[in-house]
């Protein structure tokens, strides 16, 4: 429990077993410190420089040879202290070495990104995941989504809770969509033309925005898939435009 806790604020799981041991006697060499333990020699000594940079264990001079001890347990309190300034300093730092960190990340022409969600759960991952990171722009989220499935599947809370944050980032939507139950009409922050659902049925939930598709299945076992691709977006974009065009000239 006690070795358990130590991992919890930051030590390894060696270096926990060779403080506690440390704890237990007045001080110990590497020889006795490896038979106690278990560990190698050359694992102690790695394990004991890296225990005395943190500044919980020390050495001395017993006779001839160097020997180890603890520092009294107050000492994690300081460990601990130093741990906590050193997080916040990296969590300020965090905004400046996130956009570093998305340059280096593939463009177009690359693999894509794939990743998969599985069951109800996983397709609110899903959808909640196409704004991570997002930042602000004036390119619409394209939608394509038969909304008798979605009322019958999520509560409006759910759904509200997604359209709330595209609202919140002055995200404007193109929508595709099948409803038996009447039309849902356009306004300012979305475009919306119905689809005839008998004729055309969609069971399934798609989001394109930027270069994230997101494709849920919404009739017999839920899922969703996630793909971060320049290409594969832009082309599901194309064809999106050409069905929307088409139709919004027949209205």
């Amino acid at each position: 429990m006690l070795e358990k806790y130590l991992q919890n604020i930051g030590l390894t799981d060696k270096e926990a077993t060779v403080y506690l041991s440390l704890v237990q006697v007045d001080n110990a060499s590497v020889l006795d410190l490896s038979k106690k333990t278990k560990l190698k020699r050359p694992t102690v000594y790695v394990v004991l420089n890296s225990l005395a940079k943190k500044g919980l264990v020390s050495e001395n001079t017993v006779g001839k040879k160097t020997h180890y001890q603890a520092e009294p347990p107050e000492r994690l309190e300081t460990f601990v202290e130093r741990q906590k300034l050193v997080l916040d300093e990296n969590s300020k730092r965090l905004k400046d070495i996130i956009p570093q960190i998305k340059g280096l990340e593939r463009g177009s022409g690359e693999r894509p990104i794939v990743k998969y969600y599985d069951g109800k759960e996983g397709i609110v991952s899903a959808v909640n995941g196409i704004f991570e990171n997002d930042t602000e722009t004036d390119e619409p989220i394209y939608l394509i989504y038969p909304r008798d499935l979605l009322d019958k599947l999520f509560p409006p809370e759910e759904r509200n809770q997604y359209k709330n944050k595209r609202l919140q980032r002055k995200v404007k939507s193109k929508v595709l969509y099948s409803y038996e139950n009447g039309e849902i009409p356009s306004d300012d922050m979305g475009e919306r033309i119905k689809i005839d659902g008998k004729k055309y049925p969609i069971t399934c939930d798609i989001a394109i925005y930027k270069d994230s598709v997101r494709i849920s299945v919404l009739n017999k076992r839920f899922s969703s898939i996630y793909i971060k691709s320049d290409d594969v977006a832009e082309t599901l974009r194309s064809l999106f435009r050409l069905i929307f065009d088409k139709l919004k000239e027949t209205k």
